[in-house]
């Protein structure tokens, strides 16, 4: 177990490791975005093959993890890939002056990024090197709640790239469709994705451990990384204010009259 751990940490190491040359020399450090994705998938495949028991569970939780992280990779490369580095890495910059300025973005940008996926990806690991066999009851909910989380995602997401490409929508605000309900169905989708995992992993040996991971993806995107950072773009909007005041800030619900 140990072993595995191990390895599947030296691994996203290198991996984020090449992720950041490339991200000096695209001079574009939100591409780490991209790499958030699938770093999980390489967590997944490397301590699912290295794990050496691939039960149904660990293939389900594997499987799982390859959906949603190479169509999130894939969704964030196609966006950023030849864009101008977000203002939150150009402002880090700033900050950091020039002296040390790749150590101090390898380690607070990369490493970061590493040991807090490393943290998120309990279920997947605790899951992957596990022998007990046979899916239950748990294990379907699971997948149902995983399921609901992801149609939030992807159709939240293909929504609002639908919406921002039409011209007559220029500097309105999107509140249609899925985000009639909630102001970030792909925030509340990734999160209850992450329960889902956890609901699959729970029955695994010590798969409690796994809460963890649901618990800081809910909390980062409601209070850290996701939610706090569009409603400060937004708040001086002419629509957000009447719009926030009729839809569920996360969990979606109807809106009020």
């Amino acid at each position: 177990m140990s072993a595995v751990y191990l390895g599947t940490f030296i691994t996203l190491l290198l991996f984020f490791f090449i992720f950041f040359l490339v991200a000096q020399k695209k001079k574009n450090n939100g591409l780490v975005d991209i790499a958030w994705g699938l770093g999980f998938v390489i967590a997944a495949i490397f301590s699912y093959f290295a794990g050496g028991f691939q039960t149904d569970r660990a293939t389900l939780i594997t499987i799982l993890t390859i959906i949603w992280g190479v169509r999130l990779a894939y969704y964030l490369f196609k966006r950023n890939w030849n864009k101008p580095e977000d203002y939150r890495y150009v402002n880090m910059r700033k900050r950091w002056g020039t002296n040390f300025v790749y150590l101090k973005i390898f380690l607070n940008v990369y490493v970061l990024q590493l040991v807090l996926l490393f943290i998120i990806a309990q279920p997947i690991l605790l899951t992957n090197v596990s022998s007990t066999k046979g899916l239950g009851t748990l294990d379907y909910i699971g997948l149902i709640v995983w399921i609901i989380g992801f149609f939030f995602e992807v159709v939240g997401d293909n929504q609002l790239k639908s919406f921002i490409k039409k011209p007559e929508n220029k500097g309105k605000l999107m509140k249609y469709g899925l985000w009639k309900y909630t102001r970030h169905p792909n925030y509340f989708g990734e999160a209850t994705m992450w329960w889902g995992i956890f609901l699959i992993a729970f029955s695994s040996p010590n798969g409690w451990i796994g809460i963890i991971s649901p618990i800081i993806i809910t909390l980062l995107l409601l209070f850290v990384s996701g939610v706090p950072l569009l409603e400060k773009k937004y708040k001086n909007h002419p629509e957000f204010a009447d719009y926030a005041m009729r839809t569920s800030k996360f969990v979606p619900m109807p809106p009020k009259k």
